[in-house]
């Protein structure tokens, strides 16, 4: 195949993965916005037990008086695991910018001339948009999980205000089934039906998980040893506060919060260990080009084949020791 024809074809086939990601990526981020900001799934309505005191918890007010409002919680997750792997890959990569031919190394060995970008952008967007894709997802997961149990808030009774006398609540153990039994505010009784996992707790330590492996796989300069893992298990401990916040608060259960870490740490690891490899990409700067490390390799014994002008030149020299002798 003539190299022109070559190099198309490896854009051609960059520009379709690429397309794919991007239409991956934009469904996601719809299907979150659809769970989030709209009633297009209807959520499960569960019934209680009259006088139920699991349910009986004081309701402290909206999401927004907690210790962790939504928009801090948003803001951390979203903005310090960008700000963090942002300034590692650039200071790794100017530490390690030590060769003048980089970029031609990089565009000959990495894309063959194809759709090049700098090593630092491309490992910049390549760990950034696998940890967006993670975030996104781990809100669907925590919105299906709260859309399909309508699992209960220790304070739902609290906000529900049911009419005992009317409901007939002669009896604590009368099971109430039917939505109209709730009369106080609707959005705060909705809110208090989408418990089941903790959204905050999944996110939390989806978002600590992730960058507690990044800082632990990719920093290896000297004198980190320590470093790494009291900064991983610091960033896994706050998110651990965050989960007793929201049981402290008596907005969630104790196995909300369990469940939430569980769907978190599944997905921060799976897309660490399957989809980046552990954060051992190519490195941003590679001193030896690849061909150095075949002398690494074992090597294989291969039956010898010779060439017709190795045979000529041999049948040459027998006759001549033929005619000395």
């Amino acid at each position: 195949m003539p190299p022109e024809k070559d190099l198309h074809r490896s854009q051609w086939i960059i520009y379709t993965f690429i397309l794919i990601e991007l239409v991956i990526m934009a469904g996601t981020v719809m299907l979150a916005y659809y769970f989030e900001y709209t009633d297009t799934f209807n959520v499960h309505v569960q019934g209680f037990f009259c006088y139920d005191n699991s349910y009986t918890k004081p309701y402290l007010g909206p999401e927004e008086s907690s210790a962790i409002p939504p928009a801090l919680l948003y803001a951390v997750v979203a903005g310090v695991p960008t700000l963090v792997i942002t300034l590692t890959e650039s200071v790794l990569f100017l530490l390690q910018y030590t060769s003048k031919d980089l970029d031609s190394r990089e565009k000959t060995i990495v894309t063959g001339d194809c759709c090049y970008l700098n090593p630092l952008v491309r490992r910049t967007f390549r760990f950034l948009g696998v940890y967006t894709f993670g975030l996104f997802t781990t809100d669907i997961f925590v919105n299906a999980g709260q859309v399909v149990t309508g699992n209960l808030a220790p304070h739902f009774l609290t906000v529900c205000k049911p009419n005992y006398t009317a409901l007939g609540c002669q009896q604590a153990l009368r099971f109430i089934s039917h939505q109209e039994a709730c009369t106080g505010n609707e959005e705060d009784i909705l809110r208090a039906r989408k418990t089941f996992p903790s959204k905050e707790a999944a996110l939390s330590v989806y978002a600590a998980l992730y960058l507690a492996m990044y800082i632990t796989c990719t920093v290896k300069a000297k004198g980190t040893r320590l470093a790494k893992p009291v900064l991983s298990l610091g960033l896994m401990c706050l998110a651990f506060l965050t989960g007793i916040n929201r049981v402290a608060e008596y907005r969630n259960h104790w196995s909300d919060v369990i469940a939430g870490f569980i769907i978190g740490v599944a997905i921060a690891t799976f897309l660490v260990v399957c989809v980046v490899h552990n954060f051992q990409g190519k490195l941003l700067l590679n001193d030896n080009p690849p061909q150095d490390n075949l002398s690494n390799t074992p090597m294989i014994n291969l039956p010898r084949v010779e060439s017709p002008l190795e045979k000529y030149i041999a049948s040459q020299n027998h006759i001549a020791f033929a005619e000395v002798t």
